[in-house]
């Protein structure tokens, strides 16, 4: 498939990419970003893939985030994609509101009309995405993790408790927990997924975790939240993730965090320690 540059900046010995192709399974254009380490000159590198929040785009975390140095270090190779299809004849939500349609994509597959056509976010990053990234970059299939912040962090909890043998690795910064208990992720699955709630168990990281049976993750999950963050109470509820990972026998590090709020400052101050999660984990396989 072919993929078109839009640009690339030299960053601490690697690149730091922004690309764009035609998505089969989106009907439309995306973009993607991409860091390279300088250690993929000579082999093939684990692959850690940030999925971001309402509002933001493929340009967010690598902007933002401060990951780039450390990744540098580690010889992660960092991908970031857009969170929702975009460009003319792509829904949006009618009252222009940040929380549905552009921008705010939830990394599902939409079954319901208008959006069936577009919004498979999910087929996107775990299967289209993937595929493009490693025939054109020098990344290790066999060392993949997911990780992400808010809605996008409620994505990386979901991708990574559904696909196992995929991702290896799994943390989140602050994420909606719990979709279908929380008004940002009811207004997004009734539009998206329709009324029938037994659809929305899906996506629902809370119920994945409560509903795993014996073959959990082989590896802690990290969870960073700030007690201080604006949508903690009436969005986020680890509270409610904690509690189905304890049923179920799942290592979940849920680490709480005074002061901190929702925003990049926070996930700049811990995303050294989600990256040096990641790679004790990709470098051992």
């Amino acid at each position: 498939m072919s993929l078109e540059t839009i640009s690339e900046h030299p960053s601490f010995g690697g690149k730091v990419g922004f690309y764009k192709h035609e998505s089969a399974v989106n009907n439309c254009s995306m973009r993607f970003s991409v860091f390279v380490p300088a250690q993929a000159a000579n082999n093939k590198v684990p692959v850690l893939t940030f999925l971001s929040g309402l509002t933001c785009t493929e340009e967010t975390f690598m902007i933002k985030s401060g990951a780039q140095r450390v990744a540098a270090e580690l010889g992660l190779m960092l991908v970031s994609p857009d969170t929702s299809p975009r460009g003319e004849g792509v829904p949006d939500d009618p009252d222009a509101a940040y929380d549905f349609g552009l921008g705010a994509g939830f990394y599902l597959n939409a079954t319901q009309q208008p959006w069936r056509r577009h919004y498979h976010m999910y087929d996107y990053v775990t299967r289209e995405m993937p595929d493009i990234l490693f025939a054109n970059f020098p990344g290790d299939r066999r060392r993949q993790g997911i990780f992400g912040h808010s809605m996008g962090g409620h994505g990386a909890l979901t991708v990574g408790l559904k696909n196992r043998e995929v991702f290896h690795s799994i943390s989140a910064f602050a994420p909606i927990c719990s979709p279908m208990n929380c008004p940002w992720g009811q207004k997004a699955f009734n539009n998206y997924l329709g009324d029938d709630r037994s659809a929305w168990t899906k996506y629902d990281a809370t119920e994945l975790a409560r509903n795993i049976g014996n073959n959990k993750p082989r590896h802690s999950i990290l969870i960073d939240q700030g007690l201080a963050d604006q949508f903690l109470e009436q969005e986020l509820h680890p509270h409610l993730l904690e509690a189905a990972c304890k049923e179920s026998g799942i290592a979940l590090e849920l680490r709480r965090h005074g002061g901190y709020d929702h925003g990049y400052y926070f996930i700049s101050t811990f995303m050294e320690d989600h990256l040096r999660h990641h790679a004790a984990i990709l470098k051992a396989q």
